[in-house]
């Protein structure tokens, strides 16, 4: 009841207050360092609360990431005044939170009504099978798509085995993030770089070389890494009886056919709401809201509505579907999102803001760009901040002109796209479904671990794969 009060008050708030004299976007050259302390400690919760305090932070997260907002929002308040703050509130739910949380939530709920049941047992092979097969689909399909298609297969298709959380970070590394840099769908950065003018293969040209080598180096890897896990537990009898991979033709179905169509809706919303342009613009709180926008989010809240009324409960329990994992993003989420208001206004401040130096390091002393620097400035944030607008940030760096940037500095723009991609799989928090995987393998009962154990994983594997691009692609 308190959940719908609150929503109710927020609407008659965002209808009723008055819609003149906004302020313009944030000025991050008028910030100091010191506002993206209420970020840093959100991520430092997300971080070490779950370690310390597990049973504390499973009933109270949402509560730890709203306090983090308010540290945020109370002494902005005070310093800017309400009209600057309510301005930017709105312009990171309209423009930023609402569209992330409906694409995520209606991918969440179509993937969890499609139930793949078979026989088969995880073996290196049939998990490599499984990681490959995620990677192609992710440029696809998008990685947010590819991720919720294919998890709890994963998931299932290990559940005899005691160690697999292995298995779930590669997927993170190749499903959720690096299979995705080939086309516009695959990510949101290479989106946004779409909706800017770059053209829909350019990617696949120049980034085609770097992702098979990531992908085929990582199933590799994962290969003898899970090999040598399987015959450890062999060895110690722990495994479920009949290890061996084994598929009944009987006993393979695919049950919730109807959401594979809804599946290819969303991917049409998307891609319509980058293409069309009718010009019809809302002004919300000096945030712009287009048509196209906004029918994107209708869709994807019908795209919901008709999954649940077409799936029968029977696939969605088979799937151990629960609303758990979507809330747990949602409330997580929604703390970051408040709080990294002022650190995307700091980098997009430029050489005038406080990341002065980082922007100035991406370029040499005759004011030429570097791509090596580009692709590490870039990834290296995208694993901390949203992806999606640190690629802009440095694609307006750059150049901003989609003709110069494909052609004269494709190099350069190629080292902020797979900067961008690659390395939100850095962190849990470095792309959108990266923490939902995590929480719907933790709700399967997956011990993952914690967001520092996490990043031993990505920056003992990924960071020398990355080191190895750099020299091979952007040194020259």
């Amino acid at each position: 009841m308190k959940k719908l009060k609150f929503g109710a008050f927020l609407t008659v708030v965002l209808f009723l207050c008055p819609q003149v004299a906004w302020g313009a976007v944030l000025d991050g050259s008028e910030l100091s360092l010191w506002w993206g302390i209420p970020f840093a400690a959100t991520l430092l919760s997300i971080a070490i609360v779950p370690i310390v305090a597990p049973i504390f932070w499973h009933h109270h997260y949402g509560k730890i990431a709203m306090l983090w907002a308010l540290v945020f929002v109370v002494p902005f308040a005070f310093m800017f005044g309400f009209e600057a703050l309510w301005v930017n509130f709105i312009h990171a739910l309209v423009a930023e939170y609402i569209p992330f949380i409906l694409l995520l939530l209606a991918l969440f709920v179509v993937a969890g009504g499609i139930y793949i049941r078979t026989d088969i047992r995880a073996t290196p092979l049939v998990n490599v099978g499984i990681l490959g097969l995620g990677g192609i689909l992710a440029s696809v399909m998008g990685t947010t798509g590819a991720s919720m298609l294919l998890i709890r297969p994963l998931i299932r298709a290990n559940q005899h085995r005691k160690r697999c959380a292995h298995a779930v970070i590669f997927f993170i590394f190749i499903v959720s993030n690096i299979g995705g840099a080939l086309t516009p769908l695959g990510d949101p950065p290479l989106f946004l770089g779409f909706l800017k003018g770059i053209n829909f293969f350019w990617t696949i040209q120049h980034l085609l070389p770097q992702m098979l080598f990531l992908i085929g180096a990582l199933l590799v890897l994962f290969f003898l890494l899970d090999n040598w896990m399987l015959k450890k537990e062999m060895a110690e009898g722990s495994l479920a009886p009949k290890a061996e991979s084994s598929v009944s033709a009987e006993k393979f179905c695919i049950q919730g056919y109807a959401n594979f169509i809804l599946l290819i809706v969303i991917v049409c919303l998307v891609l319509l709401s980058g293409i069309w342009k009718p010009g019809i613009e809302f002004d919300i709180a000096g945030t712009v809201l287009t048509l196209p926008s906004l029918v994107r989010d209708i869709g994807l809240i019908a795209v919901v509505i008709v999954s649940l009324r077409i799936t029968a409960r029977s696939v969605r329990r088979s799937n151990q579907f629960t609303w758990g994992p979507i809330l747990e993003v949602a409330k997580l989420f929604a703390g970051i999102f408040m709080t990294i208001i002022p650190v995307i206004a700091m980098l997009r401040a430029g050489l005038n803001g406080p990341f002065a130096s980082i922007v100035a390091s991406v370029t040499n002393a005759q004011g030429e760009p570097i791509p090596l620097m580009y692709f590490w400035a870039t990834g290296l944030l995208s694993s901390f901040l949203d992806n999606a607008p640190t690629y802009l940030v440095f694609f307006n760096t750059a150049s901003g002109d989609p003709s110069v940037l494909m052609t004269t500095m494709a190099g350069t723009l190629a080292a902020i796209s797979a900067g961008a991609v690659f390395m939100g799989a850095n962190t849990y928090i470095g792309n959108a479904p990266n923490l939902m995987v995590k929480a719907i393998a933790e709700d399967r009962g997956v011990r993952m671990p914690s967001f520092f154990g996490y990043m031993a994983w990505s920056f003992g594997i990924l960071v020398p794969l990355f080191t190895i691009i750099s020299f091979v692609w952007y040194c020259a």
